[in-house]
């Protein structure tokens, strides 16, 4: 007697909120509830009228931008794009694989990465590659540039995994580099770039990253975790809500 075996092994992955949310909003406007043109409920209504936090939307409104879907207008809200092709309700229009939520990988990152600089802050020494992307990071002026916007975006996320290298220790940077992974999904780049917005935040990041590692670099593990978890904490703020 033979015994079935599928093809493809079925992977059941229990969606987060923000795909479910982003569902129900892909819903609406495939039926017709969210005409093309039309402003969407602002966030602080959807999250109550689906019974759930203003982040989880925030991200699912994110998730709809990066596919084409909705464009948001700084001071005026979300609209509906014009001209939009039919589309399934509940299929992404960009890849059958979700992004991590930017939210669920800053609490990850809340509890990894101040251990990550105490770690590399036993070790009291200089880095060449860090001071590079804090320099580069500096010299950002417009944030509006495409070109500038990269560069930023890469060079944050470098600083952060360039933190985990100066522990030396293989198991720290292979952790690093699955969160370096997680921000350059598009869904992290396009909340933080939203968050991101101005030459004052840049250079109160910059700051930041300045006092996280001239700790480390001092040897101080102390400040060097709470410097960490005060910068993810304002990330997290920046990133969470903005209309």
């Amino acid at each position: 007697m033979k015994t079935y075996r599928p093809a493809v092994p079925f992977v059941f992955r229990p969606k987060q909120i923000y795909e479910q949310v982003a569902d129900q909003i892909r819903a609406g406007i495939a039926a017709g509830a969210y005409a093309p043109g039309a402003r969407l409920p602002s966030e602080r209504e959807l999250a109550q009228r689906m019974n759930v936090s203003r982040p989880a939307v925030r991200e699912a409104i994110g998730a709809l931008q990066n596919e084409g879907r909705v464009v948001t207008r700084q001071g005026s809200g979300t609209y509906v794009r014009e001209g939009l092709a039919p589309a399934s309700p509940a299929q992404p229009a960009a890849t059958a694989h979700a992004d991590f939520s930017p939210g669920s990988t800053l609490e990850v990152r809340l509890l990894i990465e101040p251990a990550i600089a105490r770690l590399a802050a036993r070790r009291g020494q200089r880095d060449e590659q860090a001071e590079r992307y804090l320099r580069e990071m500096a010299a950002v002026r417009n944030i509006a540039d495409p070109a500038q916007q990269v560069l930023w975006s890469e060079c944050d996320r470098l600083f952060h995994r360039q933190l985990a290298v100066m522990t030396q220790d293989a198991l720290i940077m292979k952790i690093a580099d699955e969160i370096a992974g997680s921000m350059s999904q598009p869904l992290w780049q396009r909340l933080r770039d939203d968050g991101i917005y101005d030459e004052d935040r840049i250079q109160l990041y910059v700051a930041e990253h300045r006092l996280i590692y001239e700790a480390i670099s001092c040897g101080d593990e102390d400040a060097a975790a709470f410097y960490v978890q005060g910068h993810l904490k304002r990330v997290r703020k920046d990133i969470a809500t903005r209309e």
